[in-house]
């Protein structure tokens, strides 16, 4: 009997498979398969093994982490490895209100704001309606009759209180949340010894079993279906054991995610209280208007499938410690900066001068572009849990590495309308290319053909395309006070002419000279150094330039590292809100990539697309013997606009 092959799950070649099966027999050689009643029966057994193959099949995929696609099953599949994948986050604000208690007398020592229901916001945001709490009471002191709640912090979503008590007889209980949607960096957990207890003991979690002793004060926390969380304390060995009765209480916020973010104006909804004689008082009045001192930030939906899948082996081999870049690259995005959109993670040691002993950290936000200083502290203080003794994280500004092209398009007149049509159509592909996940980011690389090929395949009417390619750094700068700045591109740069202007500047004052200067360079007889120099011109067209200082600082054309000597600078250019100047350069490589802690743009706002007509393929000039090609070289003018 010949082997048969059932891999393949297709109904109609299992069907096929069947009947050149049968085929062999010696007892059906001559029979007529399609035109009898037996069709029927091998129409079920296919279906059948169709049905069968394709169970085993998705059976199979759901026991490995890799192709898995049900979330229970990937869950517990991280679990295994020790991964607890991150659940949603919550919105956090920072609020500040005063309250007049002058009228109570005597006026109370101290006033409480009790955990729950804080603040509402105001109106609606995006259509809905949010509630902010507090996971505990915060109390302040009453001074001069008035008591000060400064910028209390506070999270999106509803507080909610869940109650369990242990029984001895199930030393291997887990309790169950019954609601979805839960931050887990918002619950707090306490035990007392039993319901009637008038005292409690706070409880911490704890996702490794490194340090954790038998008495241990922890609790243990893991994902299960629909969302939902249970927890789980320790057996005497790694964690405190619990006793039969103890009464547990699970404080915690269910959120919505990132759809309060932005929140800026809210409304008081919380509960004050003053204590008298151990009676609790509720104070309604003398309540001041809210203000935001930080807007609500940091919501994130529950990681996804995919995250997990990324993560979940990467930080098995990280072992929950932060040695090398990759450790250090899988950790932030997935335990302590979730809203991480990109990051580059690089020793010191890299770095000339090397800097040992350090570790440079760049992280681009998915809402943003730079980090608050509050949160780059943050980071590095949660990165000591995992971090080697005597290594220092440095968390740097986002860097942005900007591509501008300049392109001249030719096209076929007889397959276009106009000129403008080709232009929209380049301009919408080129954007679309822009925002792709091939760029933005860090360690992206900018591929010069494909680029030419996605303008050549915006319209069929386009013939051919001569594009060139400049590299720009936006340099933030300290204005009226002296100061050096050094600015690296990553990519060599290539040097047109040893007559110098190279490097081009946008218009900026220094103190000592009343006319805009812009910066350029002039390179050394070795072409891979030179020195930078100021200059003025009339108008911005000119090409008489005024050399008004030399040497005030130096190029490193190899390297791609601009150094500006000490100088005081009174205005540059706005963005944002603050002053820079603009500087680009020629790449020695239309490949341009973004190394380190530059993150690669593709700015098409200030990138120019030229579209003129090919006439030899529009048949006007078919001899070409007017025709005029375009220089892939071209330095256009010495300065930036």
């Amino acid at each position: 009997m010949p082997l048969v092959n059932f891999s393949n799950l297709d109904f109609d070649q299992i069907k096929t498979t069947l009947k050149d099966y049968l085929k062999s027999n010696s007892n059906f050689t001559d029979y007529d398969f399609e035109g009898s009643n037996l069709s029927s029966i091998i129409d079920v057994l296919a279906y059948n093994t169709y049905i069968t193959s394709y169970n085993a099949n998705m059976v199979t995929n759901e026991v490995f982490i890799d192709s898995a696609t049900l979330r229970e099953n990937v869950v517990s599949l991280a679990r295994n490895i020790g991964y607890v994948p991150r659940s949603r986050k919550a919105a956090t604000a920072n609020i500040n209100f005063f309250v007049d208690c002058s009228s109570i007398i005597p006026t109370p020592a101290t006033l409480t704001l009790k955990k729950g229901p804080v603040a509402a916001s105001q109106g609606t945001f995006g259509n809905q309606s949010f509630i902010f709490s507090i996971l505990s009471d915060i109390t302040v002191p009453v001074n001069d009759g008035i008591a000060f709640f400064d910028d209390i912090p506070i999270s999106e979503g509803t507080f909610l209180t869940s109650n369990f008590t242990f029984s001895a007889r199930n030393p291997n209980q887990k309790f169950n949340l019954p609601n979805s949607g839960i931050d887990t960096d918002l619950i707090e957990v306490s035990v007392k010894g039993n319901q009637q207890s008038t005292t409690s003991t706070k409880y911490t979690t704890q996702d490794s079993l490194l340090d954790v002793k038998s008495n241990s004060k922890v609790y243990f926390l893991q994902e299960i279906e629909n969302e939902r969380y249970e927890i789980f304390f320790g057996d005497g060995i790694f964690g405190q054991k619990l006793e039969e009765g103890n009464y547990i209480t699970a404080n915690y916020i269910t959120s919505s995610g990132d759809s309060a973010n932005g929140v800026n104006q809210f409304q008081f909804s919380g509960k004050l209280t003053y204590t008298r004689n151990s009676i609790e008082y509720t104070v309604t009045s003398g309540i001041s208007l809210l203000t935001t001192s930080v807007s609500a930030q940091g919501g994130e939906v529950i990681e996804t499938v995919d995250s997990i899948k990324k993560f979940a082996p990467r930080i098995y081999a990280s072992q929950n410690r932060a040695l090398t870049a990759n450790d250090y690259e899988t950790l932030i995005p997935s335990k302590i900066y979730p809203e991480t959109e990109s990051i580059s993670v690089f020793g010191g040691e890299e770095l000339v001068p090397p800097q040992y002993g350090k570790v440079f950290i760049s992280i681009k936000p998915r809402n943003g572009d730079f980090l608050p200083n509050l949160i780059k502290e943050n980071i590095k203080m949660k990165l000591k849990k995992y971090a080697v003794a005597g290594i220092v994280p440095e968390v740097l500004d986002l860097k942005y590495l900007y591509i501008e092209v300049n392109s001249k398009i030719y096209y076929n007149s007889n397959l276009a309308p106009s000129a403008d049509f080709v232009s929209t159509l380049v301009q919408e592909n080129t954007t679309k290319y822009s925002e792709s996940t091939e760029l933005n980011r860090y360690g992206a690389r900018f591929k010069y053909s494909k680029f030419l090929t996605v303008i050549d395949e915006s319209s069929e009417a386009i013939t051919s395309n001569i594009t060139t390619v400049l590299m720009r750094r936006d340099l933030r700068v300290s204005l009226n006070s002296f100061a050096e700045y050094q600015i690296g591109f990553g990519n060599e740069f290539y040097i047109k002419s040893m007559n110098g202007y190279n490097i081009k500047s946008s218009a900026f004052r220094i103190s000592d000279i009343t006319d805009n200067v812009y910066l350029s360079d002039i390179p050394d007889t070795n072409r891979e150094t030179g020195s930078l120099f100021l200059f003025t011109v009339p108008v911005e067209s000119s090409t008489s330039p005024t050399i008004v200082r030399r040497n005030i600082g130096s190029i490193n054309y190899k390297k791609g590292i601009i150094t500006i000597n000490p100088i005081n600078i009174v205005s540059g250019k706005l963005k944002d809100g603050q002053s820079i100047i603009e500087l680009s350069a020629c790449p020695k490589s239309n490949d341009v990539i973004g190394l380190q802690d530059l993150y690669l743009q593709l700015d098409i706002s200030k990138s120019t697309f030229d579209t003129v007509v090919d006439e030899i393929a529009s048949g006007l000039d078919p001899a070409a013997s007017n025709y005029v090609v375009t220089s892939s070289y071209h330095n256009g003018n010495l300065v930036r606009s």
